[in-house]
């Protein structure tokens, strides 16, 4: 990617949001689409589930809904075809059968360039964080064996840590919390940083993570590594966007050299 386009997005938000510069201290990433080439079983596990339950999710929608938390994903489905929110014992029965039916999937992948990506990330002193709307605990448990080293649990954000999940700011606004009392309390009284989003950047690659992350008020870069135009991902206020993880990684060195510039 050219520089003058980044530059352009900075200055840009930079402005918009009345800050001088950028501070970046962390990133936050989403994880299935991001860290993961895991869309894939999850649209699959989400249409065989409602039509299991006489339900209709089709599995592009489900690349539109990714992000959302499973009860509310849910919901939406229940309201659209019968009317009324799903009770709670539906929602449990319902997304455990999908947790069972993903988890039968194959193992989904690291997407190509994550490791790299995030290695970088590290060397230029900033600290890579999740932040996910997911519960699938076998994915989670996956973080420090494909990327070692890389995450710490107390700088996650998951589905059970949330109320709302995305599109609400919520789990952004939560991880950018769980950064600045993780980091004060390992400084002295002169050393704490302020909470501000321009100390974070967000990596999404679905409409509702990117709407999240701007409604939090940060930086929000996205991949497209879905069947979905760039456009939804625009039209959300992605401040940059990127074909693939790789793409990202191949252009950070970029990125980081104009933000701490």
């Amino acid at each position: 990617m050219d520089t003058k386009i980044i530059k352009k997005a900075v200055d840009r938000y930079l402005n918009q949001k009345g800050y001088e510069k950028m501070n970046l201290q962390a990133v936050m990433f989403d994880m299935d689409g991001v860290l993961y080439d895991s869309m894939k079983n999850h649209a699959y596990a989400w249409n065989q589930t409602m039509a299991h339950f006489g339900l209709d999710l089709p599995e592009w929608e489900a690349y539109m809904h990714e992000g959302r938390t499973g009860a509310s994903t849910i919901n939406i489905v229940s309201l659209r075809q019968r009317g009324y929110e799903a009770t709670q014992e539906e929602i449990d029965k319902i997304y455990q059968y999908k947790s069972e039916l993903f988890n039968s999937r194959p193992e989904a992948e690291p997407m190509p360039g994550a490791l790299n990506l995030l290695k970088k990330v590290k060397n230029s002193n900033v600290t890579p964080m999740v932040v996910t709307g997911s519960g699938q605990k076998t994915l989670l448990s996956r973080l420090e064996k494909n990327f070692p080293g890389i995450f710490r649990r107390e700088l996650m954000v998951t589905a059970f840590d949330v109320k709302y999940g995305k599109p609400n700011p919520e789990p952004y606004l939560m991880g950018m919390e769980k950064y600045h009392t993780f980091i004060n309390n390992e400084k002295n009284d002169t050393e704490k940083i302020s909470l501000a989003p321009n100390n974070f950047i967000v990596v999404e690659n679905a409409p509702l993570g990117v709407q999240a992350g701007v409604a939090a008020g940060v930086f929000t870069i996205a991949v497209n590594t879905g069947p979905i135009p760039n456009a939804a991902l625009f039209e959300q206020g992605a401040n940059l966007l990127f074909p693939s993880m790789q793409t990202l990684c191949d252009n950070w060195e970029k990125i980081i050299e104009y933000l701490k510039n």
